[in-house]
């Protein structure tokens, strides 16, 4: 009887162990930034596989299997929360919300176009006296013309995701592509800039541009990117997220969500507020035409989000 105990007592951490171990691959997000060769960047690595999204065949992105791949956790569904701290009714979304992406510029004739969702959810747990909270968001993209103005159909590439709202705050990275197959993210950053990443690109971008652009690199192809159009200053306020996201890219792949993308960080009890900017979502253009020209041109889409409280 005794050793029956035993067996289920050791049975039961090993599940717990395996439990927590599933879902515990967070990195920290330093505030000041990281060293790398030639200086510091914003910017961790997260899933290198695939040349951020630019790969195929057998150089295509690898989805994540385990924690032993940096940044990735893997909860069950969507909306388990990917940390096994999260206990009882914590475990329950305080926030849970979906959003229309729509597009209007000049590329839709100043039209309303909708290209697809973004699903938020934040968790809350209380440690001690204070509160923990977990800030998750993806987008799911749909077959959506957004240039009018071409023949044919050009639809939204989302190659960065960003959100605000982090000053002051120390944070924690991951992601997830389960339960369904999605694009994993391949860096984050403690800026407000995403950097366009193509095939020998750097990285991990460099600080020192001396602004904050929503997108910085080459907006036309072929052409070597100078030093300046690889970089990103810090900012401590937002988050940026690397992936590629389309319902149908130009490199023949499809892979229309993007993975489901975290940050962890102290919060209060108080109640969520939302802001028509609160989200970023940038396509960096990645992919060239066979006659050398480009469909994908630098746009931002401002998506209303939960604020960090």
């Amino acid at each position: 009887m005794k050793n029956f105990k035993l067996k289920l007592v050791v049975l039961s951490t090993l599940s717990c162990l395996a439990s927590g171990q599933a879902m515990a691959d967070w990195e920290n997000l330093p505030a000041t930034g990281v060293s790398v060769s030639g200086g510091t960047s914003p910017y961790i690595l997260c899933n290198t596989t695939g040349d951020f999204g630019s790969g195929s065949g057998a150089n295509a992105p690898v989805q994540p299997s385990s924690i032993s791949d940096t940044c990735a956790v893997l909860p069950a569904s969507d909306p388990t929360v990917p940390d096994s701290n999260f206990t009882g009714i914590s475990r329950i979304p305080v926030v849970n919300r979906t959003s229309s992406i729509i597009m209007n510029n000049s590329y839709t004739n100043n039209n309303d176009v909708d290209i697809g969702t973004l699903r938020e959810y934040v968790w809350r747990r209380a440690v001690g006296g204070s509160y923990e909270c977990i800030y998750a968001m993806k987008v799911t993209l749909k077959e959506a013309d957004y240039n009018v103005n071409e023949s044919g159909t050009q639809n939204f590439e989302i190659n960065d995701m960003a959100r605000k709202g982090w000053s002051g705050k120390t944070v924690d990275v991951a992601y997830s592509t389960v339960p369904a197959n999605a694009s994993p993210t391949y860096r984050v950053g403690r800026t407000f800039t995403a950097v366009q990443h193509r095939p020998g690109d750097v990285d991990q971008p460099l600080t020192g541009l001396g602004s904050s652009p929503a997108i910085n690199g080459l907006n036309s192809w072929p052409g070597s990117a100078s030093a300046t159009q690889q970089q990103a200053d810090i900012d401590t306020d937002w988050i940026d997220f690397t992936t590629d996201a389309n319902y149908k890219d130009d490199d023949g792949s499809t892979n229309p969500a993007s993975g489901m993308q975290y940050v962890r960080t102290s919060c209060s009890s108080g109640s969520f507020t939302t802001s028509t900017d609160a989200i970023r979502l940038r396509q960096t253009f990645q992919e060239l035409n066979g006659d050398g020209s480009s469909d994908n041109p630098f746009i931002e889409i401002e998506v209303e989000g939960t604020l960090p409280n």
